[in-house]
Protein backbone atom coordinates (compact mmCIF):
# COMPACT_ATOMS: atom_id res chain seq x y z
CA UNK A 1 0.00 0.00 0.00
CA UNK A 2 1.77 3.11 -1.27
CA UNK A 3 -1.10 5.60 -1.51
CA UNK A 4 -3.99 6.65 0.71
CA UNK A 5 -6.40 5.43 -1.96
CA UNK A 6 -4.88 1.93 -1.65
CA UNK A 7 -5.10 2.12 2.16
CA UNK A 8 -8.77 3.12 1.83
CA UNK A 9 -9.52 -0.14 0.01
CA UNK A 10 -8.09 -2.23 2.86
CA UNK A 11 -8.55 -0.02 5.93
CA UNK A 12 -11.35 2.42 5.01
CA UNK A 13 -12.04 3.76 8.52
CA UNK A 14 -8.38 4.29 9.43
CA UNK A 15 -7.75 5.97 6.09
CA UNK A 16 -10.73 8.31 6.52
CA UNK A 17 -9.70 9.37 10.05
CA UNK A 18 -6.09 10.13 9.12
CA UNK A 19 -6.71 11.75 5.74
CA UNK A 20 -9.38 14.02 7.23
CA UNK A 21 -6.75 15.18 9.73
CA UNK A 22 -4.29 15.79 6.90
CA UNK A 23 -6.83 17.83 4.93
CA UNK A 24 -7.56 19.98 7.99
CA UNK A 25 -3.86 20.26 8.90
CA UNK A 26 -4.60 18.67 12.26
CA UNK A 27 -2.13 15.78 12.35
CA UNK A 28 -1.95 14.32 15.85
CA UNK A 29 1.32 14.64 17.78
CA UNK A 30 1.13 10.89 18.56
CA UNK A 31 -0.53 7.91 16.87
CA UNK A 32 -0.93 4.36 18.13
CA UNK A 33 -1.61 2.07 15.17
CA UNK A 34 -2.83 -1.28 16.45
CA UNK A 35 -3.66 -4.33 14.38
CA UNK A 36 -2.60 -7.82 13.44
CA UNK A 37 0.49 -8.52 11.37
CA UNK A 38 -0.04 -7.56 7.74
CA UNK A 39 -2.84 -5.04 8.34
CA UNK A 40 -0.77 -2.11 7.05
CA UNK A 41 0.72 -0.47 10.13
CA UNK A 42 4.11 0.30 8.57
CA UNK A 43 2.59 1.39 5.26
CA UNK A 44 0.34 3.89 7.06
CA UNK A 45 3.23 5.14 9.21
CA UNK A 46 5.30 5.72 6.05
CA UNK A 47 2.46 7.57 4.33
CA UNK A 48 1.95 9.89 7.31
CA UNK A 49 5.69 10.56 7.44
CA UNK A 50 6.12 11.11 3.71
CA UNK A 51 3.21 13.53 3.77
CA UNK A 52 5.05 15.66 6.33
CA UNK A 53 8.29 15.88 4.36
CA UNK A 54 7.24 15.42 0.70
CA UNK A 55 8.50 18.17 -1.60
CA UNK A 56 5.79 17.75 -4.26
CA UNK A 57 2.69 16.52 -2.43
CA UNK A 58 -0.43 16.22 -4.57
CA UNK A 59 -3.38 16.90 -2.30
CA UNK A 60 -3.08 14.34 0.50
CA UNK A 61 -0.87 11.98 -1.52
CA UNK A 62 2.94 12.16 -1.23
CA UNK A 63 4.61 12.10 -4.64
CA UNK A 64 6.79 9.01 -3.82
CA UNK A 65 9.44 10.35 -6.22
CA UNK A 66 11.11 13.29 -4.48
CA UNK A 67 14.34 12.96 -2.55
CA UNK A 68 12.53 13.07 0.81
CA UNK A 69 10.01 10.35 -0.10
CA UNK A 70 12.71 8.03 -1.41
CA UNK A 71 14.90 8.45 1.66
CA UNK A 72 11.98 7.87 4.01
CA UNK A 73 11.09 4.70 2.10
CA UNK A 74 14.68 3.44 2.38
CA UNK A 75 14.98 4.39 6.06
CA UNK A 76 17.67 6.99 5.42
CA UNK A 77 16.00 10.31 6.19
CA UNK A 78 17.96 12.12 8.94
CA UNK A 79 14.85 13.52 10.65
CA UNK A 80 12.92 10.24 10.70
CA UNK A 81 13.97 7.84 13.45
CA UNK A 82 12.94 4.18 13.64
CA UNK A 83 13.06 2.37 16.97
CA UNK A 84 12.85 -1.43 16.76
CA UNK A 85 13.14 -4.05 19.53
CA UNK A 86 16.70 -4.87 20.54
CA UNK A 87 16.28 -8.60 20.95
CA UNK A 88 13.08 -9.24 22.89
CA UNK A 89 12.33 -5.64 23.91
CA UNK A 90 12.90 -1.92 23.35
CA UNK A 91 15.33 -0.88 26.06
CA UNK A 92 15.75 2.33 27.99
CA UNK A 93 19.13 3.06 26.36
CA UNK A 94 17.45 3.15 22.94
CA UNK A 95 15.05 5.80 24.25
CA UNK A 96 17.89 7.76 25.83
CA UNK A 97 19.62 7.82 22.43
CA UNK A 98 16.39 9.01 20.83
CA UNK A 99 16.08 11.78 23.40
CA UNK A 100 19.63 12.91 22.65
CA UNK A 101 18.77 13.08 18.95
CA UNK A 102 15.79 15.27 19.72
CA UNK A 103 17.88 17.84 21.57
CA UNK A 104 19.33 18.83 18.19
CA UNK A 105 17.49 20.80 15.52
CA UNK A 106 16.26 18.91 12.48
CA UNK A 107 18.96 18.55 9.88
CA UNK A 108 16.73 19.56 6.98
CA UNK A 109 13.69 21.13 8.65
CA UNK A 110 12.24 21.71 12.09
CA UNK A 111 10.12 18.56 11.75
CA UNK A 112 11.04 15.26 13.39
CA UNK A 113 9.26 11.92 13.35
CA UNK A 114 9.98 8.83 15.40
CA UNK A 115 8.35 5.49 14.64
CA UNK A 116 8.37 2.74 17.27
CA UNK A 117 7.85 -0.80 15.94
CA UNK A 118 6.63 -3.35 18.46
CA UNK A 119 5.68 -0.63 20.94
CA UNK A 120 4.26 -3.32 23.23
CA UNK A 121 7.85 -4.52 23.84
CA UNK A 122 8.92 -1.27 25.54
CA UNK A 123 10.33 -2.06 28.95
CA UNK A 124 8.59 -0.21 31.77
CA UNK A 125 11.56 2.15 32.17
CA UNK A 126 11.69 2.82 28.43
CA UNK A 127 7.93 3.41 28.31
CA UNK A 128 8.14 5.91 31.15
CA UNK A 129 10.88 7.84 29.34
CA UNK A 130 8.78 7.98 26.16
CA UNK A 131 6.08 9.73 28.19
CA UNK A 132 8.26 12.87 28.29
CA UNK A 133 7.76 13.32 24.54
CA UNK A 134 4.06 12.59 24.80
CA UNK A 135 3.41 14.83 27.79
CA UNK A 136 5.23 17.81 26.30
CA UNK A 137 4.28 17.58 22.61
CA UNK A 138 6.00 19.80 20.10
CA UNK A 139 4.01 20.79 17.04
CA UNK A 140 7.03 19.81 14.96
CA UNK A 141 7.43 16.34 16.51
CA UNK A 142 5.27 13.36 15.57
CA UNK A 143 5.31 9.98 17.33
CA UNK A 144 3.94 6.90 15.57
CA UNK A 145 3.74 3.67 17.55
CA UNK A 146 2.99 0.32 15.96
CA UNK A 147 1.72 -2.71 17.86
CA UNK A 148 -0.04 -6.03 17.49
CA UNK A 149 -0.76 -6.12 21.21
CA UNK A 150 -2.02 -2.78 22.44
CA UNK A 151 -3.14 -4.15 25.81
CA UNK A 152 0.52 -4.51 26.80
CA UNK A 153 1.07 -0.76 26.39
CA UNK A 154 0.80 1.22 29.63
CA UNK A 155 -2.42 3.29 29.90
CA UNK A 156 -0.55 6.58 30.27
CA UNK A 157 0.91 6.11 26.78
CA UNK A 158 -2.40 5.01 25.24
CA UNK A 159 -4.22 8.02 26.70
CA UNK A 160 -1.80 10.43 25.03
CA UNK A 161 -2.07 8.92 21.55
CA UNK A 162 -4.74 8.94 18.88
CA UNK A 163 -5.52 5.23 18.72
CA UNK A 164 -6.19 3.86 15.23
CA UNK A 165 -7.62 0.33 15.11
CA UNK A 166 -6.76 -1.61 11.95
CA UNK A 167 -9.21 -4.32 10.98
CA UNK A 168 -8.16 -7.90 10.12
CA UNK A 169 -7.99 -8.50 6.39
CA UNK A 170 -10.39 -10.88 4.62
CA UNK A 171 -8.55 -14.25 4.45
CA UNK A 172 -10.66 -15.56 1.55
CA UNK A 173 -9.79 -12.60 -0.68
CA UNK A 174 -6.17 -12.91 0.37
CA UNK A 175 -6.07 -16.61 -0.55
CA UNK A 176 -7.55 -15.72 -3.96
CA UNK A 177 -4.77 -13.18 -4.51
CA UNK A 178 -2.16 -15.81 -3.65
CA UNK A 179 -3.60 -18.43 -6.01
CA UNK A 180 -3.99 -15.85 -8.79
CA UNK A 181 -0.27 -15.15 -8.45
CA UNK A 182 0.65 -18.81 -8.74
CA UNK A 183 0.67 -20.27 -5.22
CA UNK A 184 -0.80 -23.74 -4.73
CA UNK A 185 -4.24 -23.90 -3.17
CA UNK A 186 -3.28 -25.73 0.05
CA UNK A 187 -0.24 -23.51 0.57
CA UNK A 188 -2.39 -20.42 -0.02
CA UNK A 189 -4.84 -21.54 2.68
CA UNK A 190 -2.00 -22.01 5.19
CA UNK A 191 -0.40 -18.67 4.32
CA UNK A 192 -3.76 -16.95 4.62
CA UNK A 193 -3.93 -18.23 8.21
CA UNK A 194 -0.44 -16.93 9.03
CA UNK A 195 -0.14 -13.55 7.32
CA UNK A 196 -2.00 -10.90 5.34
CA UNK A 197 1.11 -9.71 3.52
CA UNK A 198 1.59 -10.97 -0.04
CA UNK A 199 5.35 -10.56 -0.10
CA UNK A 200 5.74 -12.28 3.26
CA UNK A 201 3.49 -15.14 2.14
CA UNK A 202 5.62 -15.90 -0.92
CA UNK A 203 8.85 -15.55 1.04
CA UNK A 204 7.60 -17.97 3.69
CA UNK A 205 6.39 -20.44 1.08
CA UNK A 206 9.88 -20.56 -0.46
CA UNK A 207 11.80 -20.46 2.83
CA UNK A 208 13.61 -23.67 3.79
CA UNK A 209 13.56 -22.68 7.48
CA UNK A 210 9.78 -22.36 7.32
CA UNK A 211 9.52 -25.77 5.63
CA UNK A 212 11.61 -27.21 8.47
CA UNK A 213 9.34 -25.47 10.99
CA UNK A 214 6.28 -27.14 9.45
CA UNK A 215 8.07 -30.50 9.58
CA UNK A 216 9.02 -30.01 13.24
CA UNK A 217 5.40 -29.34 14.18
CA UNK A 218 4.37 -32.61 12.47
CA UNK A 219 7.18 -34.46 14.28
CA UNK A 220 6.13 -32.94 17.61
CA UNK A 221 2.54 -34.12 17.12
CA UNK A 222 3.85 -37.58 16.22
CA UNK A 223 6.04 -37.65 19.32
CA UNK A 224 3.11 -36.67 21.55
CA UNK A 225 1.09 -39.49 19.96
CA UNK A 226 3.66 -42.29 19.68
CA UNK A 227 6.41 -41.56 22.20
CA UNK A 228 5.19 -39.08 24.83
CA UNK A 229 8.12 -40.01 27.07
CA UNK A 230 10.47 -38.50 24.45
CA UNK A 231 8.72 -35.14 24.06
CA UNK A 232 11.12 -33.21 26.31
CA UNK A 233 14.11 -34.71 24.49
CA UNK A 234 12.58 -33.62 21.18
CA UNK A 235 11.88 -30.12 22.48
CA UNK A 236 15.48 -29.59 23.60
CA UNK A 237 17.24 -31.38 20.74
CA UNK A 238 15.10 -30.24 17.80
CA UNK A 239 12.58 -27.50 18.65
CA UNK A 240 14.62 -25.04 20.73
CA UNK A 241 17.70 -25.10 18.42
CA UNK A 242 15.52 -24.29 15.38
CA UNK A 243 13.24 -21.59 16.82
CA UNK A 244 15.90 -19.16 18.06
CA UNK A 245 14.55 -15.69 17.29
CA UNK A 246 11.34 -14.30 18.75
CA UNK A 247 9.55 -14.16 15.39
CA UNK A 248 10.54 -17.80 14.76
CA UNK A 249 9.28 -18.85 18.22
CA UNK A 250 5.95 -17.11 17.57
CA UNK A 251 5.77 -18.75 14.16
CA UNK A 252 6.33 -22.19 15.71
CA UNK A 253 3.47 -21.63 18.15
CA UNK A 254 1.23 -20.32 15.35
CA UNK A 255 1.84 -23.49 13.34
CA UNK A 256 1.27 -25.72 16.38
CA UNK A 257 -2.00 -23.87 17.06
CA UNK A 258 -3.20 -24.49 13.51
CA UNK A 259 -2.19 -28.17 13.69
CA UNK A 260 -4.13 -28.69 16.94
CA UNK A 261 -7.16 -26.89 15.48
CA UNK A 262 -7.07 -29.27 12.52
CA UNK A 263 -7.04 -32.32 14.81
CA UNK A 264 -10.10 -30.89 16.57
CA UNK A 265 -11.81 -30.25 13.21
CA UNK A 266 -11.07 -33.88 12.27
CA UNK A 267 -12.69 -34.99 15.53
CA UNK A 268 -15.94 -33.17 14.78
CA UNK A 269 -16.02 -34.00 11.06
CA UNK A 270 -15.27 -30.50 9.79
CA UNK A 271 -12.35 -31.37 7.49
CA UNK A 272 -13.19 -28.46 5.16
CA UNK A 273 -12.00 -26.02 7.83
CA UNK A 274 -8.56 -27.63 8.12
CA UNK A 275 -5.55 -25.47 7.30
CA UNK A 276 -2.35 -27.25 8.36
CA UNK A 277 -3.00 -30.89 7.45
CA UNK A 278 -4.37 -32.45 4.27
CA UNK A 279 -7.68 -34.19 5.00
CA UNK A 280 -6.19 -37.61 4.10
CA UNK A 281 -3.10 -37.23 6.29
CA UNK A 282 -2.68 -40.48 8.23
CA UNK A 283 -1.32 -38.59 11.25
CA UNK A 284 -4.74 -36.99 11.81
CA UNK A 285 -6.45 -40.23 12.81
CA UNK A 286 -3.54 -41.24 15.04
CA UNK A 287 -3.47 -37.82 16.73
CA UNK A 288 -7.25 -37.83 17.18
CA UNK A 289 -6.95 -41.11 19.08
CA UNK A 290 -4.27 -39.60 21.35
CA UNK A 291 -6.03 -36.30 21.99
CA UNK A 292 -9.65 -36.09 23.09
CA UNK A 293 -11.69 -33.03 22.14
CA UNK A 294 -11.45 -31.77 25.72
CA UNK A 295 -7.69 -32.22 25.73
CA UNK A 296 -7.38 -30.37 22.40
CA UNK A 297 -9.37 -27.41 23.72
CA UNK A 298 -7.04 -27.29 26.74
CA UNK A 299 -4.03 -27.49 24.41
CA UNK A 300 -5.31 -24.61 22.27
CA UNK A 301 -5.78 -22.45 25.35
CA UNK A 302 -2.30 -23.38 26.57
CA UNK A 303 -0.76 -22.41 23.20
CA UNK A 304 -2.53 -19.03 23.27
CA UNK A 305 -1.19 -18.44 26.78
CA UNK A 306 2.30 -19.42 25.59
CA UNK A 307 2.02 -16.81 22.83
CA UNK A 308 1.06 -14.20 25.43
CA UNK A 309 4.00 -15.24 27.60
CA UNK A 310 6.40 -14.73 24.69
CA UNK A 311 4.97 -11.26 24.16
CA UNK A 312 5.69 -10.55 27.81
CA UNK A 313 9.33 -11.60 27.36
CA UNK A 314 9.14 -14.81 29.39
CA UNK A 315 12.16 -17.04 28.65
CA UNK A 316 11.22 -18.91 25.42
CA UNK A 317 12.70 -22.24 26.56
CA UNK A 318 10.66 -22.05 29.75
CA UNK A 319 7.57 -21.18 27.68
CA UNK A 320 7.85 -24.27 25.48
CA UNK A 321 8.67 -26.49 28.48
CA UNK A 322 5.57 -25.31 30.34
CA UNK A 323 3.47 -25.72 27.20
CA UNK A 324 4.73 -29.28 26.75
CA UNK A 325 3.73 -30.18 30.31
CA UNK A 326 0.28 -28.63 29.83
CA UNK A 327 -0.34 -30.48 26.57
CA UNK A 328 0.74 -33.76 28.14
CA UNK A 329 -1.79 -33.06 30.90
Amino acid sequence: MKTWSEVAEVQPLASKIITNSIKKDRISHAYLLQGERGTGKEAIALLITKGLFCEHKQGIEPCQECNACKRIASGNHPDVHWIIPDGQSIKIEQIRNLQREFTYSGLESNKKVYIIKGADTLTLNAANRILKFLEEPSKQTIAIMLTENSQSIIPTIRSRCQVIDLQPLNPVLFEQQLTEQGMGGKDAILMGALTNNLDEAFLLNQDTRFATARSLVVQLIETFSDHPEDVFLFIHSRWVPHFKERNEQEQGLDLLLLACKDILYFHIGNEEAMVFFASDDTLLEKAAMSFSQEKLVDALNAILQAKRNLKQNVNPTLVIEQLTLQIQG
